[in-house]
């Protein structure tokens, strides 16, 4: 039988490619059930099957104008020289209907959204008739349907108007409400619960004092899993207990686990040999600095056959942070149904400085813009959180590569959006 130890160690002595890791994450996050939510709360969810308008929109004929509504065939041959006079026979605005029928040689008063009435096909735009009493004079012929909003032109009846997999947006939700959609069906967003570990940390707002300090990685990572469409159920601040961990662990409820500390190969270091006990231990141990310490693994859920993904997460700040934007917040937007890519803007700037790297070792680099030019701030500092404060953007080494020389043009990662 291993010892705690032995698998703690295991990852450190041959760590795991990153590109291995990625493919596990991949793997095992897979896209979550669908629910029903309300359409006017959808927004920024993804659709589980492609959405068929019920309807036309419009339903009716409608003018697009504000005009005069009329037999368009009537109006040939008037001009401003030539002009034909039309009898205003009533108004109609928009939520109202005129029910008589419209004779050539009439007009109705017609404004945007109102319902063309029958016997008209067009509108004539109110700066083209001159108003006499109860009449108009047509000072330009128009065509059949000039002005007019057709049935069906939005949106037809049948026309697949968002297909699956689409984020939705803003004007997405207004569309599905025009066409009447009170619920659509979404991926469920990942449930993510936060163990935070680690006898010397006191909760955020609380004063440090002595050796000890105030957790900032919860603080941290509650709005990136917002952003990667994850639901933070709970924040546990936690003492390097093993069994009070190992409890945690067993009884949550979450899809995916973050457990920040103790994820090392140190005597207080639980969370490899608790994963390893209750499930899988997949990886611990990657060749990326920041973030060495990183693990992966799979424990047993309360549903039969459910496995719950964890991620263990060095417990320094710039490693917490590297870890969880390299690997937990793909998995997320996996797992939402989301691209898996990075939600940051990318730029090509030039490096004001050379940046090396260790072959086989991916490099975490913070950098500074200042004139399209690219500053060196750190690439070491675990604990130093103020290097991704002072940065504008970061880049990520190859593992293959020995870093880049000053002046060579790299593609960053913007910080801001």
């Amino acid at each position: 039988m291993k010892s705690k130890a032995d698998i703690r160690m295991r990852g450190f002595l041959k760590r795991t490619p990153v590109k291995t890791l990625l493919s596990l994450i991949k793997e095992h996050s897979r896209l979550l059930s669908a629910e029903d939510i309300l359409t006017v709360e959808a927004s920024g969810r993804v659709l589980v099957e492609d959405i068929i308008s019920p309807v036309n929109v419009p339903n009716f004929d409608r003018s697009a104008m504000d005009g005069y509504a009329l037999d368009a065939e009537s109006t040939f041959g008037s001009s401003a020289y030539n002009p034909l006079m039309f009898k205003i026979v009533g108004q109609v605005t928009p939520g109202e209907t005129y029910d008589a029928e419209i004779h050539p040689g009439e007009a109705l008063s017609i404004m945007t959204g109102g319902p063309l009435p029958k016997g008209t096909n067009a509108v004539l735009m109110a700066e083209h008739a001159e108003l006499i009493g109860d009449q108009i004079q047509v000072l330009e012929a128009v065509s059949p349907e000039k002005h007019v909003s057709k049935i069906g032109e939005d949106i037809k009846k049948d026309e697949i108007i968002l297909r699956q997999g689409r984020s939705l947006r803003p004007q997405d939700i207004a569309v599905l409400s025009s066409v009447g959609m009170k619920k659509v069906k979404v991926v469920r967003k990942p449930e993510v619960e936060l163990f935070i570990t680690g006898n010397e940390l006191l909760k955020p707002g609380e004063q440090a004092d002595g050796v000890k300090i105030v957790d900032s990685n919860s603080v941290m990572l509650a709005p990136l899993i917002k952003r990667d469409g994850g639901v933070l159920k709970a924040i546990h601040h936690l003492p390097d207990e093993r069994e009070l961990l190992r409890k945690h662990l067993r009884e949550s409820s979450a899809d995916l686990i973050c457990v920040s500390g103790g994820t090392s190969v140190g005597i207080e270091d639980h969370g490899p040999t608790l994963v390893d006990e209750l499930g899988e231990l997949l990886v611990h141990g990657i060749p990326m600095r920041p973030a060495a310490p990183t693990g992966f693994g799979l424990i047993f859920g309360s549903v039969a056959g459910c496995m719950k993904k964890v991620f263990l997460l060095p417990g320094n700040p710039v490693s917490c942070l590297s870890a969880y934007d390299y690997f937990v917040g793909r998995s997320l937007r996996l797992m939402g149904g989301r691209s898996e890519d990075w939600p940051y803007r990318t730029k090509k700037v030039k490096l004001a400085t050379k940046i090396s790297s260790q072959i086989g070792r991916i490099e975490y680099v913070r950098l500074r813009i200042e004139n399209e030019r690219a500053f060196f701030i750190a690439a070491g500092g675990a604990s130093i959180l103020s290097s991704t404060t002072q940065a504008d953007a970061f880049l990520l080494t190859d593992e293959e590569s020995e870093g880049f020389a000053e002046g060579e043009e790299v593609l960053v990662w913007l910080y801001d959006a």
